[in-house]
């Protein structure tokens, strides 16, 4: 039987987006815009409000905060006064919601996007049709300067999500969970803080299930309206796969933790795609971070919907949290 986390905090719009950042941990509501912060203790602290819905979270060498608005396609600044200013506009690059977003130590900012309306699509079709070929538009990340210029952009990734750094083959590399594509991504980074060519490092869905939902012809019409038949809570938590990767977050011996936006569950995974620990989550999983004052709390954002105008009416969206065993 899998371990159960517990709930911590409720009554959210739909959190994501958790950092451990001063002793304190931090997330977004992406239905309401705003951003907490929360010590462990008592009630969690509203710090701002980001126009046009808060999603990635990072810090500047400095201690300024970066937020992505969603909407508002950019990046803001939190300024020493309180302040928000643009840090960088990605409205040239983003062909959907602004997503989230990894700050290294330099400053230097990760930032993705959805690469289409997903929510628009999802609202009038069921989510397995968006595999009809040619599939969900790719997209790249930005790769900003702490200066909050534009490096460069990423090969086109399908809707890259949750990031964090890696080593592979001993160099430096990005994690990313490309969430409709079922699978983590590893990038190079350059020196110059770029992101090389994508490597494959874990696919999150047999290989004959994604050929199949994929496909051109009849075979491809069926499992997409199968999967669509499937696409039911009752039913997703009875299947241990697909998974599709959200947010992710450092795992013991390079692995990786994966949040699993299909059902409620974390996911610890290894390179390869092996599954080696479930944590079961109350609803479907959105983030997920190993932090805390001990430093082995798994926490999970869950949410019963991640439609922001629907989880703004519910308000339903918890934090959870699993002592991890030592």
């Amino acid at each position: 039987m899998r371990p159960r986390a517990t709930v911590v905090l409720d009554g959210f719009g739909v959190l994501e987006s958790l950092r451990w950042h001063e002793g304190s941990l931090w997330f977004c509501d992406l239905a309401h815009g705003t951003v907490h912060r929360w010590d462990t203790r008592g009630e969690p602290e509203t710090v701002l409000e980001v126009p046009g819905r808060a999603g990635g979270l990072g810090w500047l060498p400095d201690g300024r905060m970066l937020v992505v608005s969603m909407d508002g396609r950019c990046v803001y600044r939190r300024e020493p006064d309180g302040s928000l200013v643009v840090h960088a506009d990605l409205k040239d690059i983003a062909g959907g919601p602004v997503n989230d977003m990894f700050v290294d130590r330099l400053g230097r900012a990760y930032v993705g996007n959805f690469g289409f309306d997903y929510h628009g699509f999802v609202r009038r079709r069921p989510n397995s049709m968006l595999y009809a070929p040619p599939g969900p538009p790719a997209t790249p990340l930005a790769c900003l300067s702490p200066e909050g210029e534009l490096l460069g952009l990423s090969e086109p990734l399908v809707f890259p999500n949750g990031l964090f750094p890696v080593e592979v083959d001993g160099e430096p590399a990005l994690l990313v969970a490309e969430t409709l594509a079922m699978r983590l991504t590893a990038l190079p980074v350059l020196p110059d803080g770029r992101l090389g060519p994508p490597r494959p490092w874990a696919p999150l869905i047999p290989s004959a299930l994604w050929s199949s939902l994929n496909h051109h012809g009849p075979l491809g019409r069926v499992t997409r309206r199968v999967s669509a038949l499937l696409d039911r809570p009752a039913i997703a938590e009875r299947s241990a796969s697909p998974i599709a990767p959200d947010g992710i977050a450092p795992g013991r011996d390079g692995t990786a933790w994966v949040a699993n936006a299909l059902r409620g569950e974390c996911v610890r995974v290894g390179p390869g795609g092996v599954i080696l620990d479930r944590v079961a989550t109350s609803r479907r999983t959105l983030s997920c971070l190993v932090a805390g004052p001990g430093g082995n709390t798994l926490y999970a954002a869950t949410t019963p919907t991640d439609d922001p105008v629907a989880a703004a009416r519910l308000n339903g969206s918890r934090l959870e949290a699993y002592v991890l065993p030592s």
